[in-house]
């Protein structure tokens, strides 16, 4: 869409020829911006209810610095995924208002007051230590979505006691995250103790027959508990912003 058009939809709006809600469906699939190397939605906000997100693996700093740049001018918060702790200081010296949040392998940059238009509370619960980096990419990505977030970390199936004496955290919350390695059991445990939709994180953590994940991933899959629903492996991101999604319209 060029001014012009766009100027002929707005003059339609203000003469009552075209109605707001017929504006509104086509301004929801425009504008976005070819970089080259990317094209950036900057419509994701209007669509979705949240910009575009940058999966930094596999693309270079400049890349993303480009990208970065190109959200930030149109006034929106950046969040930024799967970064190595390398790539995440060299970007944080380039915007020295961002936020590396080193054991999520993320950086967020808050030019805008994120606003909670979430209805309740996020919990984000983690089976080990070693499941921490993802539990900490759904609490990221939660938060920066607007969601008051609660986490409960090393509260695994060895030692369900943990858990137990946290049950009144449990039935709190709107929506629960659960992310577990091995053979992925705290999920349908969870889900078992709760009236509350449970998202399932599979982690790549675990020994050999682990197999990276899988094991935990068909674990989950097979939960005997009503109400879980599950991810892929090691994606904090997608249950935070599922999560986020589901608190929204709680």
């Amino acid at each position: 869409m060029d001014s012009v058009e766009l100027k002929r939809l707005l003059e339609g709006v203000a003469t009552g020829s075209i109605s707001v809600e017929n504006t509104l469906e086509r301004l929801k699939h425009l504008p976005f911006e070819d970089l080259g190397f990317a094209n950036v939605d900057h419509h994701r906000k209007l669509r979705q209810g949240h910009p575009e997100v940058i999966f930094g693996q596999g693309k270079s700093i400049g890349q993303i610095e480009k990208i970065m740049i190109a959200l930030l001018d149109k006034g929106n918060n950046v969040l930024v995924t799967r970064l190595s702790e390398e790539k995440g200081v060299k970007l944080c010296a380039h915007f020295p208002d961002a936020c590396h949040h080193k054991d999520a392998g993320c950086i967020t940059v808050e030019r805008q007051p994120v606003e909670i238009i979430g209805r309740g509370t996020i919990l984000v619960i983690s089976a080990g230590t070693s499941d921490i980096p993802v539990a900490a990419e759904a609490v990221v990505t939660a938060k920066i979505m607007g969601n008051r977030v609660e986490q409960l970390f090393d509260v695994g199936v060895a030692g369900i006691h943990r858990l137990l004496a946290r049950r009144e955290l449990l039935q709190t919350a709107t929506v629960l995250v659960v992310v577990a390695g091995m053979e992925g059991a705290l999920p349908s445990v969870v889900g078992g103790l709760v009236d509350r939709p449970v998202i399932a994180v599979p982690t790549s953590v675990g020994y050999g027959a682990s197999f990276g994940g899988i094991a935990a991933l068909l674990g989950m899959l097979n939960s005997c508990a009503s109400g879980v629903t599950v991810v892929n492996i090691d994606n904090g991101f997608g249950a935070g912003y599922a999560a986020s999604l589901i608190n929204k319209a709680s």
